[in-house]
């Protein structure tokens, strides 16, 4: 979709649009409509296709990218803890799908089932996966016999279908999306119990290092934990131009129970019979969204450097009279420079294209950083850098390039991770009694307040705060607790209070 051709423009209309539009594609501001902006943005950006197929969305080059870069990391890491890759099916027999009964409440109303072959329906009908719990958990049974088959540690990288019916949206609700998930059995719970953390820090290092997102460390709540499971942790996120928090990804202790269900059953070093402990985690094309969010502007994507396909774009600025080959061969030798260094680049030296243009679109597109050549520049022997995240503008030596490059590429991705968690942190209100908390959602805060930890409670707080903009819920239970005077009350209950939990509207 060409800059803000949106549909009810019409052919004749376009003059009249232009002037509501931001730079070279955008018709809605973040502040203004964050929605509408939020899906222009990801079409503009080149980071999806919308399908035909509702809630489903084709992932272009330049998303999959990002994928690919945190897959790399991740991937690396899970390895270096002695988890395997493997793939299990994308099918499930309703049988075993209904074997853990909380497990599959909880999924349920998300479960597509495959009903027909060609004309004729199927004798039974199969499932597509929502999480493959259910699919591997019969097959751990049949391959874990004694304690020196343990641990069991499998990771598979694959697509899941959750049928969606509300709000779907580019990479945080859609029908089908990309994921890893962990599936790993212990003799002890205290095996699994240090895995969650382990795992769950490696989540926190794709939001904070690579995506430049501040993340909350904690545990879910038992109304809001993975159904099934023991326990779940999370990394929690948070939007501000919504007030919404957002799941970034989940570490689950699931406990004995599936081990029960399963007959995962081992014997130990004393010949006796015993349960596995399992864990599950994932993390999915979700974070990419996160990542949109939190950082794009009204000039488009803005993706930190780590990331990004591309960390630089060059690109000449020529003029009239002007030695155009001598400032396109500068150009390519630049990009030529810093490639060997490790730094992703690339000329955009199409003709056709003014240099204005150009700049737009690649801001459209989120490079961290534009490098200008004009005749000036190589009179001099320099080039212009320009950030995509604030702007700024420095001319640079040709000589030092490369560790100025280098240089502004790190300052690039900490002031992404700065300034997202100073408006994190300016949204965060503490608050004692139901007034104060009902005002501070009200102001699109992500809350934090003294609970009583009762399941009750939580659902009263959800019905009490049912609106247009959707129920408020315990988000997590951070790890690093303020501390809790003595007589500290429930914020919603007037019980006394076990807890600091975080609070608010949710994705």
């Amino acid at each position: 979709m060409a800059g803000g051709e949106k549909k009810k423009s019409g052919g004749g209309g376009k003059k009249k649009e232009v002037k509501k539009e931001t730079g070279l594609g955008l018709s809605f501001t973040k502040d203004e409509n964050f929605g509408e902006w939020y899906s222009e943005v990801v079409v503009n950006g080149e980071m999806i296709e919308y399908y035909d197929i509702s809630g489903c969305y084709i992932l272009r080059p330049w998303a999959m990218s990002i994928w690919e870069n945190i897959q790399t990391f991740f991937d690396a890491e899970i390895k270096k803890m002695k988890v395997k890759n493997c793939y299990f099916p994308l099918f499930v027999s309703p049988g075993v799908l209904q074997k853990e009964k909380d497990h599959i409440e909880g999924f349920a109303p998300e479960v597509a089932w495959v009903t027909k072959s060609g004309e004729s329906d199927l004798e039974v009908p199969i499932a597509i996966r929502p999480t493959s719990e259910t699919v591997m958990y019969p097959y751990y049974s049949k391959w874990i016999r004694g304690h020196r088959d343990l641990p069991l540690k499998l990771n598979q990288w694959c697509n899941v279908v959750r049928w969606e019916f509300s709000n779907p949206t580019p990479f945080i609700r859609s029908r089908e999306f990309l994921w890893q998930e962990g599936h790993t059995a212990f003799a002890t719970k205290e095996e699994a119990d240090t895995e969650v953390l382990q795992i769950l820090e490696l989540y926190r290092h794709i939001y904070e290092e690579f995506l430049a997102i501040p993340v909350t460390k904690g545990r879910k709540s038992e109304l809001e934990k993975f159904a099934g499971g023991l326990y779940t942790t999370s990394v929690e996120a948070f939007i501000p131009n919504t007030g919404r928090g957002i799941q970034g990804a989940t570490s689950h202790c699931l406990g004995q129970n599936f081990a029960k269900m399963f007959e995962i059953n081992f014997e130990n070093e004393k010949g006796e019979k015993s349960m596995v402990w399992q864990n599950s985690w994932a993390y999915s094309t979700r974070t990419i969204g996160v990542m949109v969010m939190v950082h794009g502007d009204n000039k488009g994507l803005v993706l930190p450097p780590k990331v990004s396909a591309l960390q630089v774009i060059v690109i000449p600025v020529p003029y009239k009279d002007a030695d155009t080959q001598g400032i396109f061969d500068a150009c390519a030798a630049t990009v030529v420079t810093l490639s060997d260094a490790g730094i992703r680049a690339e000329a955009d030296l199409r003709e056709n294209y003014s240099p204005g243009w150009k700049y737009s679109n690649w801001e459209m597109k989120g490079v961290p950083l534009r490098i200008e050549i004009g005749p000036r520049d190589l009179a001099n022997n320099q080039v212009r850098a320009v950030r995509r995240d604030n702007g700024e503008k420095t001319d640079i030596s040709r000589v030092f390039l490369v560790e100025q490059v280098k240089g502004m590429l790190d300052k690039i991705q900490q002031n992404l991770f700065d300034v997202a968690k100073q408006k994190r942190d300016a949204c965060i209100e503490v608050v004692k009694t139901w007034d104060e908390f009902v005002k501070a959602l009200g102001q699109k805060k992500l809350i934090l307040a003294p609970w009583c930890d009762e399941e009750e409670v939580e659902k009263d707080v959800k019905a009490r705060t049912r609106g247009e903009m959707g129920a408020a819920k315990s988000l997590c239970t951070p790890f690093e607790q303020p501390e809790l005077p003595d007589g500290t009350k429930c914020f919603a209950s007037g019980k006394p209070a076990k807890k600091w939990t975080y609070w608010g509207r949710s994705y």
